[in-house]
């Protein structure tokens, strides 16, 4: 037997078919763009994205047959919903989170409740990259298609219903609604009754780990699935990533590295909910009863993929390999000077900020692309130095962070990480700990692992530790200190 992990992203999906015993047996990658026809615009093609993710599950299935797949289970991006039909029909485009639609019922949520009332419900910062405010643009806007979708479903629980399984949406993945009620585990009939939007229309909640339905026979022939793969309710991706690098108790915490850089701190009992406001940081519930997370992100791995498409262009058309670690080679060794405020897209933490724009300080007719690499990389690294110090304000002190994602196959942005946190930062044998979490999370619900102790065990080993070194972690501090001052200098001059 074996089990398949989807990981699906803002910017690609992967698939993976693991052993019981944690061993890869194959994976696939089905990249797609993000369609930016005009400012504040961010979208997907829904369809392109389930024709992707239906191929890697076919590739990586046919690699596979010696050891069938008997479940599957799903991480993906949070926020970003998909009108379907009660055919299992997609019906629209999926509305990222950077798009800025929704603004002013965000607004109009705020006047309701108010923020700290709201938190206690819902603990999350209100902002226009939840899926609330992207529904009720469509109401207003594209009234037809809202009225045609039977569910509106989260990426992770779409794949899942489309493959033959039932509606649902699992508990952290309805965390990033702001429809969902934290304390009660469900949707909150007080957000509900104020949006106007029928419960109905996103499913049950459930918990991950959930069996959820099996694949149809029809598709599982189409994507040379055997027939009776169960599905099982998967999770918030850095949820499953906190699962897959073994995050499983209080203290420990996943620095996961994808088209977003999300730090995932995991804690046991819920801390004062104001506190946790005042620090600008979330709550939502883990995979694992009993536990929680907060999330500190950002856009690091976009910005990365951006200097990557516009400084290395030719490369990028030519398909080189390992264009990423070519790219990572030109680096300089010691610390850059530059400054890059990393706001090309609006931040969305700890604080939305619609009008802000990037900026590169400090540029010279000498600087390479090397150096701006470096510093995009620094930059997006002290961007979360404030929020491990709101965390340790809360007794969430972090001894170490293991890194996860396609970023955490860089050494040099590893150790860059140990050298300005001043902490070690681990990798793990399998970096893709998405992937890892989902089938890890698969496994439990079909009782291939008693425990998550057992699956961590049996799927997590370290490969390396990077420690930070004390000079380069002392210069760190102090560019953090001019860090700070870049976007109150800059913020009077955008538009």
């Amino acid at each position: 037997m074996s089990l398949l992990g989807l990981d699906l992203g803002s910017s690609a999906c992967k698939a993976a078919v693991f052993t019981e015993g944690g061993a890869c047996l194959a994976q696939a990658t089905r990249e797609y763009p993000t369609r930016q026809d005009y400012p504040g615009q961010a979208e997907l093609d829904s369809h392109t994205v389930w024709r992707g993710t239906r191929e890697i599950i076919a590739e990586v299935a046919a690699a596979a047959t010696h050891d069938p797949i008997t479940a599957l289970c799903v991480s993906s991006f949070g926020e970003a919903v998909v009108p379907v039909s009660a055919t299992r029909e997609i019906l629209g485009d999926t509305i990222l989170c950077a798009d800025t639609r929704g603004t002013e019922y965000v607004q109009a949520l705020e006047q309701a409740f108010g923020q700290e009332a709201f938190y206690r419900i819902n603990p999350n910062l209100l902002g226009p990259q939840y899926s609330l405010p992207k529904l009720l643009w469509l109401r207003d806007h594209a009234p037809a298609l809202f009225e045609r979708a039977a569910y509106f479903l989260l990426w992770g629980d779409c794949v899942g219903y489309l493959l033959g399984g039932d509606p649902v949406t699992n508990n952290s993945l309805a965390n990033r609604t702001l429809l969902f009620d934290l304390a009660r585990n469900d949707w909150s009939d007080d957000l509900l009754a104020w949006s106007g939007l029928d419960r109905h229309r996103f499913g049950p909640v459930v918990p991950g780990g959930t069996v959820t339905g099996t694949v149809a026979d029809g598709v599982a022939a189409q994507l040379g699935l055997p027939r009776g793969v169960r599905i099982v309710a998967g999770g918030h991706d850095q949820c499953c990533n906190a699962l897959g690098c073994g995050a499983i108790t209080a203290g420990t915490a996943v620095c996961g590295i994808g088209s977003y850089e999300c730090i995932t701190p995991t804690f046991g009992p819920v801390p004062d909910p104001l506190a946790m406001l005042a620090e600008g940081l979330n709550i939502e519930h883990h995979l694992l009863p009993g536990l929680y997370v907060s999330f500190l992100f950002n856009q690091a791995g976009s910005l990365v993929k951006w200097f990557r498409d516009t400084f290395a262009a030719a490369e990028t058309a030519r398909g080189d390999a390992d264009l990423y670690a070519a790219l990572t080679r030109e680096m300089p060794d010691a610390p850059t000077d530059l400054l890059v405020l990393p706001h090309f897209d609006p931040p969305q933490w700890p604080r939305y900020l619609p009008n802000s724009a990037g900026a590169i300080v400090g540029l010279h007719t000498s600087t390479t692309r090397g150096e701006i690499l470096k510093a995009i990389m620094e930059c997006t690294t002290l961007y979360f130095v404030d929020g491990l110090h709101g965390l340790a304000r809360l007794g969430i002190e972090l001894t170490e962070c293991i890194a996860a994602g396609g970023g955490a196959r860089s050494d040099a942005w590893l150790q860059l990480k140990a050298d300005i946190f001043g902490i070690p930062v681990a990798r793990t044998r399998i970096t893709e700990g998405g992937l890892a979490g989902a089938a890890m999370l698969a496994g439990l619900a079909t009782g291939v692992y008693a425990t998550p102790a057992e699956a961590v065990q049996t799927f997590v080993q370290r490969e390396r530790v990077f420690t930070p070194a004390p000079a380069r972690h002392a210069f760190y501090q102090e560019k953090h200190a001019r860090y700070r001052r870049l976007y109150p200098a800059l913020a009077g001059v955008m538009r």
